[in-house]
C-alpha cells in the first residue's frame, strides 16, 4: 500500500531469466544464530524505534525451516503500555499481503485453471478496454507491468459499510491506461486487487476464505486473517496503530478497499510460517502450499527497469545487495509498516512490521537500515572494485535533469507529480547527485560514472542506471538503493519543474501586482470622485479579468494547501474538494480568457501610455501561461477517479 508522501513516484521491460549469480566478494561474518542474533537486535532496535518515535515492532528471523529468533520491541497500546508479544500481536503488514494473492494465483496455475499469459478479460465477468493493442496478463499484473495510472480512492476508508464488493470496486475505480503492457514498471494496488477478483472467480470461494483455506490452514497461521473487522478472537491481539509514539493517540482500524492488495493481519510469527514454506519448497510442518518448481519460477526474474539492475520476479521484488540473491516485499497502510525478505539460497528469511509512521515519516528509513545492518553482520561484503570512466562529465551533463515517477495518478493529479519531480545534478568533477536518494542523515549520496550511463555510489555498493533511446536521449533512470516498484522518467521542456517553478512564481507576481494596482486605482477613483470610461462591453470584460485573476491565485493556493495534509487522497471528503478546486479552475480559465480579450483591447485602443500598454501586454501573457498551466496538468478536469 502507499502512502501519499511517496513521491509518489523505466521505460521497456527486460527479458525474462533464471535471477544472476551476483559477483561474490562475501567475507565470513558472525554465525546467524539465536545467541548472536538477540544481543544485535536488542541493541539496535530499542534505539531506533524510540529515535524514530515509533510505538512498536515485531521482528521474526528464520532459518534451514525454523524460528530462530522472534520478539517484539516498544508497545501495542500505549495508553495500557501493553508490550508487543511475537506470537500474539497481530500488525497490519499492508502489501506484503499482495504475496498471499500471488501465491493463491500459483496454485491455481498449479492447477491448471490460470494461464500467466491468457487476456485477463478470459478470467472476468466485465471487461478491461483494450488500449495499445496488446492484453493484459496475469504475468503483468504479477510484476507490475500492466500499464494502469495508479489509483487511490476508496484505497483506505473509515467504516466497514464505506466498503465496496471487489467487483464493484474494480468496476467503479477502473484506473486509466498510460503504458502499454508489460513495458514500464509502476506499482499498482489495482492490479493486485484484480488477480484477487480472479482467484475468487476461478475458485468460485470468497476471496478472504479461499486464502484462509489454502494458505493460513495449511501453514498454521493461525492468527492471521483478512476480515475487516477482524473477529472477535484475534481483535483483541490486535495492535493500535499510530502516526507516531509520541501522538499517544491511536489511529482508527484502517479498512482496506483494496483487499487482495493490503488487508491482511497477522502476527510476525505467523508471516514466519510463511517465510519457512516458501524456503523450503512450499511446506511448513506436514502443510504444503505450492511445489518446488512453482516456487523457482516465482523467484525468477522476470522484469527489470534497466539491464542488471534489480526488477520484479513473479509478485516479489528482486532485490539483491550484499552479493546475495533477495527477493522479498514490502507494505505500507497510514499507519502500519512491514518488511518481508528472503534469501533462498541460504534459507533465511527475517520479517519486521511497525505500528507507527514516526517523526517524518522515519519508518521508512529505520526498517531499511534495520535490514542493512543485519545483512552487513551477517553477510558482510566488500563490492567489487570498479573504475570511474575516463571523461564523466559530458554524461553527467546529459543526465541531469528532472525527472518524475512512472507511478502516478496521471489524469486528475498530475500536479501533485509537477511539483515533486526529482533533480538529477551534475558536479563539477562528473560526479551526480539526486535530490531523493540520501544517506540516513539526509544528505545527497554521490554518484560516479563506472559504465556508459552507469554508476555506482561513492563509498557504496549501490547502482545507478540511466536508459536512452536510439537518439541518446535519456528517457530514465532506476537505483538499485531503493526497491524497483516504479522508475523515474525524465520530464523536458515547461514541464519540468526546472521551468516551473520561476514561471509560477512570476506567474504569481504578475497577478497580486496587477491586482495590486487595480485595487490603489479603484481606491484612488474611489476618493476623488473619478470613474473608468469604459463601454459596457468593457465593463464586463474588465469584471471577469478581475474575477480570473482572482480564481488563479485562489485555485492555486487551494490545491496546496489541500496537498499540505500527506494523506489527503485517502480521505473520504478529498473528492468533494477536488470538484471545488475544478470549478474554480475552470472559473480561472474562463477568466484569464477575459483577461487576454482585455489585454487585446486596451493595447489597441488605450487609455494609457506605452508603460500601461506594456504592463497590460504582461498581465496578458501570463493569463496564457496560466490557462496552459491549468489545462495541461488537469486543474479543470474533473476527472474524479484518482
Amino acid at each position: 500500500m502507499i502512502r501519499f508522501a511517496l513521491a509518489l513516484s523505466v521505460i521497456l521491460s527486460i527479458s525474462a531469466g533464471p535471477i544472476q549469480a551476483a559477483a561474490t566478494h562475501a567475507q565470513p561474518g558472525p554465525a546467524l544464530v539465536a545467541t548472536d542474533l538477540q544481543p544485535f537486535l536488542d541493541g539496535l532496535v530499542p534505539y531506533a524505534i524510540r529515535r524514530g518515535d515509533i510505538a512498536g515492532a515485531g521482528i521474526v528471523v528464520v532459518r534451514d525451516g525454523k524460528i530462530i529468533f522472534a520478539k517484539g520491541y516498544g508497545y501495542a497500546n500505549l495508553a495500557k503500555r501493553s508490550p508487543v508479544i511475537a506470537d500474539q500481536t497481530l500488525f497490519r503488514p499492508g502489501s506484503v499481503s499482495k504475496l498471499f494473492t500471488w501465491t493463491a494465483v500459483m496454485q491455481l496455475v498449479q492447477d491448471g485453471k490460470l494461464n500467466l499469459d491468457t487476456d485477463v478479460n478470459a478470467y472476468l465477468d466485465f471487461k478491461i478496454p483494450p488500449k495499445f493493442g496488446k492484453p493484459i496478463t496475469l504475468r503483468n499484473l504479477m510484476t507490475h507491468t500492466p500499464g494502469f495510472e495508479e489509483t487511490v480512492r476508496d484505497l483506505l476508508v473509515e467504516q466497514q459499510s464505506q466498503l465496496y464488493p471487489i467487483r464493484a470496486y474494480l468496476i467503479k475505480r477502473m484506473p486509466g491506461r498510460i503504458y502499454p503492457p508489460g513495458e514500464v514498471i509502476a506499482y499498482s494496488n489495482y492490479g493486485a486487487t484484480l488477480a484477487g477478483y480472479i482467484v475468487q472467480r476461478v475458485s468460485g470461494e470468497p476471496y478472504a476464505e479461499y486464502i484462509a483455506r489454502h494458505i493460513f490452514m495449511p501453514l498454521r497461521m493461525d492468527h492471521s486473517s483478512f476480515i475487516q473487522p477482524l473477529p472477535a478472537n484475534l481483535a483483541r491481539f490486535m495492535a493500535n496503530g499510530y502516526d507516531a509514539a509520541s501522538s499517544d493517540e491511536p489511529a482508527p482500524f484502517e479498512f482496506v478497499e483494496t483487499a487482495p492488495a493490503g488487508a491482511a493481519s497477522a502476527t510476525v510469527t505467523d508471516m514466519a510460517h510463511f517465510m519457512i514454506a516458501y524456503l523450503e519448497g512450499g511446506r511448513y510442518d506436514g502443510g504444503t502450499i505450492l511445489k518446488p518448481a512453482t516456487i523457482a519460477q516465482m523467484f525468477t526474474l522476470q522484469v527489470s527497469p534497466a539491464p542488471g539492475m534489480n526488477g520484479f520476479d513473479l509478485g516479489f521484488y528482486h532485490e539483491n545487495r550484499n552479493g546475495q540473491n533477495i527477493v522479498g516485499h514490502g507494505g505500507d497502510t497510514n499507519v502500519f509498516h512491514s518488511d518481508l525478505h528472503l534469501i533462498p539460497k541460504t534459507h533465511v528469511g527475517i520479517f519486521m512490521s511497525f505500528n507507527s509512521a514516526g517523526k517524518a515519516g522515519s519508518v521508512e528509513k529505520v526498517r531499511t537500515e534495520i535490514f542493512r545492518a543485519f545483512l552487513d553482520r551477517y553477510y558482510p561484503y566488500t563490492p567489487p572494485a570498479e573504475a570511474t570512466i575516463a571523461n564523466p562529465k559530458s554524461d553527467a551533463a546529459r543526465v541531469a535533469g528532472w525527472y518524475q515517477t512512472s507511478r502516478r495518478i496521471q489524469r486528475a493529479l498530475r500536479f501533485i507529480y509537477a511539483v515533486g519531480q526529482t533533480s538529477v545534478s551534475a558536479r563539477s568533477d562528473g560526479t551526480v547527485e539526486v535530490s531523493m536518494l540520501t544517506d540516513p542523515a539526509d544528505n545527497p549520496l554521490r554518484w560516479r560514472e563506472v559504465g556508459p550511463l552507469y554508476y555506482r555510489q561513492v563509498y557504496g555498493q549501490a547502482h545507478l542506471k540511466f536508459t536512452a533511446d536510439a537518439n541518446g536521449r535519456v528517457l530514465s533512470w532506476t537505483s538499485d538503493e531503493f526497491i524497483p516498484v516504479f522508475i523515474f522518467q525524465r520530464v523536458n521542456g515547461m514541464e519540468s519543474l526546472g521551468a516551473l517553478k520561476p514561471m509560477i512564481g512570476c506567474f504569481i507576481a504578475v497577478l497580486v501586482i496587477s491586482l495590486l494596482i487595480r485595487l490603489g486605482g479603484w481606491i484612488a477613483r474611489r476618493r476623488l470622485k473619478l470613474r473608468l470610461d469604459l463601454t459596457k462591453t468593457e465593463r464586463w470584460v474588465h469584471l471577469a479579468a478581475r474575477i480570473g485573476a482572482v480564481a488563479f491565485l485562489v485555485a492555486y493556493i487551494g490545491w496546496a494547501v489541500t496537498l499540505s495534509n500527506d494523506n489527503a487522497l485517502l480521505q473520504s471528503s478529498f473528492a468533494n474538494e477536488l470538484v471545488m478546486l475544478y470549478i474554480l479552475g475552470t472559473i480561472a480559465i474562463l477568466g484569464g480568457i477575459a483577461m487576454i480579450v482585455e489585454t487585446i483591447m486596451r493595447t489597441m485602443h488605450g487609455p494609457g501610455g506605452w508603460l500601461v500598454r506594456a504592463g497590460e501586454i504582461v498581465v496578458g501573457l501570463a493569463a496564457v501561461y496560466g490557462i496552459w498551466f491549468f489545462l495541461a496538468f488537469g486543474l479543470a478536469s474533473f476527472v474524479t477517479n484518482f
